[in-house]
Order: C-alpha cells, then sequence, then structure tokens
C-alpha cells in the first residue's frame, strides 16, 4: 500500500517568510532559493501582489448595528456610571499586560547589529551544514579575490594567513540582511573561521566579543569595513587571528 504524497511545502515557508517568521537559518536559505528557482520567486511575487489585492480593493465590513453595545454589556460597561465594573477593570488590566509585552519586546528586540551578527552565525552555520562551505576553493588569494568581482559590488581584502597558523582555504557569498556579501573562510587545525565583510561608514574600532549559539564572535571596523569572524575556535585563538588579519589587510 502507497502512502499519499505530502503537499508541498513551499507556500507555506514563503507565507512564513513573508511574515518575518522564520528564523535567520531559514531566512538565509530561503533567500537563497529564491536567487537561484525563478518559478519561487515567481510564486513570491504572486503571494505578495494577492495580499497587496486583498489590503487595498476589498472592501472593509462595517461593524453590525449594535455590536458595541452588546460587547459592553457582557463586559459589564455601563456609560451611565462613574465607576467602572470588575469585568472593566479586568479587561483593562488585561488590555495593559499586553501593551507592555509589546512595548518590552519593542525595547529589547535586537537592534540592526546584533541582528547582523546572529545572520553571520546562521550562515555559518549553514556552510558547515553545507557539502563544501565554500564557492570558490582555492588558497590563492590571487585567485579567491578576482573570483569575488562581478558577483558582489566590492571584492574583500584577502590575505594569506599561513605562516600566522590560519590558512585561507577559499570563499563564498553570503546574504546578510538582504544583500550579498563576500565571506572568506580560513582554517585553523581542525577548526573553520568564516570571516565575512560587510561595507559601512565607519572608521576603526577594537574587536568586540560576542558569543551565539555557542560560536565566538568577534567583530570590529577598518576602513569603512565592518568584519565578523566567526568559529567554534576558542576566543584567543579567534582574537589571534583577528590580530594577524588586520595589519595585514592593511598592507593590502
Amino acid at each position: 500500500m502507497t502512502t499519499p504524497a505530502r503537499q508541498d511545502d513551499t507556500a507555506l515557508l514563503i507565507h512564513a517568510y513573508l511574515d518575518g517568521e522564520l528564523d535567520p537559518i531559514h531566512v538565509v536559505e530561503m533567500e537563497r532559493r529564491l536567487a537561484a528557482d525563478p518559478a519561487l520567486t515567481a510564486e513570491r511575487d504572486r503571494i505578495e501582489a494577492l495580499r497587496f489585492a486583498i489590503v487595498e480593493r476589498l472592501p472593509r465590513e462595517r461593524l453590525p448595528e449594535g455590536l458595541l453595545g452588546r460587547i459592553e454589556h457582557a463586559a459589564g460597561v455601563r456609560r451611565e456610571r462613574a465607576h467602572p465594573s470588575w469585568q472593566a477593570l479586568a479587561a483593562a488590566v488585561i488590555l495593559a499586560a499586553v501593551m507592555a509585552s509589546g512595548a518590552t519586546w519593542f525595547m529589547l528586540r535586537p537592534g540592526p547589529a546584533q541582528a547582523s551578527a546572529e545572520l553571520v552565525v546562521a550562515s555559518h552555520v549553514r556552510a558547515l551544514m553545507a557539502p563544501q562551505p565554500i564557492d570558490v576553493n582555492s588558497s590563492d588569494r590571487h585567485t579567491v579575490k578576482p573570483w569575488f568581482n562581478g558577483r558582489i559590488p566590492q571584492s574583500p581584502q584577502v590575505v594569506d594567513l599561513a605562516d600566522k597558523g590560519f590558512p585561507l582555504i577559499g570563499g563564498r557569498i553570503d546574504v546578510i540582511g538582504r544583500n550579498p556579501v563576500p565571506a572568506l573562510v580560513y582554517r585553523h587545525r581542525q577548526h573553520l573561521i568564516s570571516l565575512v565583510a560587510i561595507p559601512n561608514a565607519g572608521g576603526m574600532s577594537a574587536p568586540d566579543r560576542q558569543v551565539i549559539a555557542g560560536y565566538n564572535v568577534l567583530s570590529w571596523n577598518d576602513d569603512g569595513v565592518t568584519y565578523w569572524a566567526v568559529s567554534d575556535l576558542g576566543i584567543d585563538d579567534l582574537d589571534a587571528f583577528a590580530q594577524a588579519f588586520r595589519p595585514a589587510s592593511r598592507e593590502q
């Protein structure tokens, strides 16, 4: 006996993607699929057009006559009374709690830098899960750097750190905040380091350290570029990598 095939979940994933309900790893995966599959992109555009049509063209329903009065009666609210009933007070408390929780989420939601850090880690994890963590496989910086030309607006600074114990093994293109950015990949013993370069208008800064999902992350600014280094290396080894990369990149 054969079981019926499961319904394709692609449309559901697109809805979740458009609603902002996917986690960073699945956002990156969906954006890669959209970039590689014109049919999937067309489906996304169709869903967005349908949403627009529903919002803009369908008439809004008016509240039925007397509905507000029935709601007030059920809640025990009487407009002529100066003191609200306990039901109305309970409703007010619930409403205040909902608004407070929304305000708390708004204040505690991650800022742009934190969001970028989480996307960088998600891209690193996805690369580790892929058959190959790189798109261009080479230890020669004169091969890796030209590979980015024509694929992204600006190719990154590529340096060879083999003499420092961090040999270059290649590079790839990640999507951070829906923008394609270069990612260089280095190795230290059996550990991989993803180094993502995101253009910005900043100057220079000391490395900032944090841990996300068990991975160490270093970020710093150099000459209008924010670098994000992520690895399961110990923080001291990752800091040694940053100290080796920064002066070498300025000499290019």
